[in-house]
């Protein structure tokens, strides 16, 4: 079966976060591109395969062939647009962060189970090499009970986020989701959350900082960093358990090898350095301390397509579940309705 695709918006997020993967796929096929503006230059290799690109949002709404559309709007827009979709009767995907309430992300999913289609948020993030390092060497065990997770998104990026915004247009929202969708994923909904969240260069700005920790039932948590001046870089996760610690430096390489025209299909894409594997330390079954490098497992953004797939033709569970995706949005909400620092605790459900 071919699932037929289409997108709203044709900027970076579509053209490098997720044409180069889907256009490999043999079982979605793009059939149209609704953007305000288009990009002839950019369009131009989609068209000759047959795309259609039309700056009319009714033409892919009503196009009765299109069972998926995929959201590549500013995170503004999101809430509105994906009511259209779903409206249509089309199954929708969502950048990230796919809602700026708890109250809108409740009604989107409402809406869709309504509807019949399925509504994700597009966390593709939970297919980086880095993190499948780190739940693999979590799911192991040979770490232990886990204690404390270290995990970081930081640059050295003076000046650049100086303005004043909703804060959808902050580092929280823009890279907190990708750092605690994947903590959410591996280890479940918190207890309790602290928030430090902030602009450290200009007073009143959209944040460019955060420091967030999720307190878990089990007595562990996971600290969620990101600074935009830093010089010299962290390791982006630090993992220590009963048994052990894992520590990883480098980021995954898909991004970098799409920057320079690298596509998924080419050999060595998004290959890790070994430089960059993440070192294991821990006890052995006969108590010797074991030091080795764990190779990184090849990421692949396409398989979250792959899973989206097998959830609308084989009813699989979805990546990422409804209560995943309420208690990210949940949790960033909550990040400023009062001052910072200050802490949240969660209910069981949400």
């Amino acid at each position: 079966m071919t699932i037929k695709l289409g997108f709203i918006g044709f900027g970076k997020s579509a053209n490098r976060y997720h044409l180069p993967y889907v256009s490999l796929r043999k079982n979605f096929e793009v059939k149209t591109i609704f953007d305000l503006k288009i990009n002839e230059d950019l369009a131009k290799p989609y068209k000759e395969k047959g795309v259609n690109f039309t700056t009319d949002i009714n033409v892919l709404l009503n196009d009765q062939e299109i069972q998926l559309v995929t959201i590549c709007t500013p995170a503004h827009t999101h809430y509105e647009l994906a009511k259209q979709v779903i409206l249509a009767g089309k199954s929708v995907i969502v950048e990230k962060p796919f809602a700026d309430t708890l109250a809108h992300a409740k009604e989107l999913f409402e809406l869709a189970e309504e509807k019949g289609v399925l509504i994700t948020p597009y966390q593709n993030r939970r297919f980086d090499g880095d993190f499948l390092a780190v739940k693999q060497v979590v799911e192991q065990g040979f770490l232990g009970d886990i204690l404390e997770v270290e995990t970081h998104i930081d640059y050295y990026r003076p000046n650049s986020i100086t303005h004043n915004g909703p804060k959808e247009e902050g580092s929280f929202y823009g890279l907190g989701i990708h750092t605690m969708d994947r903590m959410i994923g591996l280890f479940g909904r918190p207890e309790m959350v602290a928030y430090d969240i902030r602009n450290n260069e200009v007073n009143g700005a959209v944040d460019n900082y955060f420091d967030v920790d999720l307190h878990f039932s089990h007595q562990m948590k996971v600290k969620l960093k990101t600074n935009h001046i830093v010089a010299s870089v962290y390791p982006r996760f630090i993992v220590h358990g009963t048994n052990g610690s894992f520590i990883k430096y480098g980021e995954d390489q898909q991004e970098n090898d799409l920057k320079a025209g690298i596509m998924p299909d080419a050999a060595g894409f998004g290959e890790d350095s070994p430089m960059y594997y993440g070192v294991a330390k821990y006890k052995n079954a006969n108590g010797d301390w074991i030091e080795k490098q764990i190779k990184t497992p090849l990421g692949d953004y396409g398989r979250f397509y792959d899973a989206v797939y097998d959830t609308l033709v084989n009813n699989a569970k979805p990546v990422v579940t409804k209560k995943e995706a309420l208690t990210n949005i949940e949790i960033l909400e909550n990040g400023f309705t009062s001052s910072s620092p200050s802490v949240y605790k969660l209910e069981k459900e949400v």
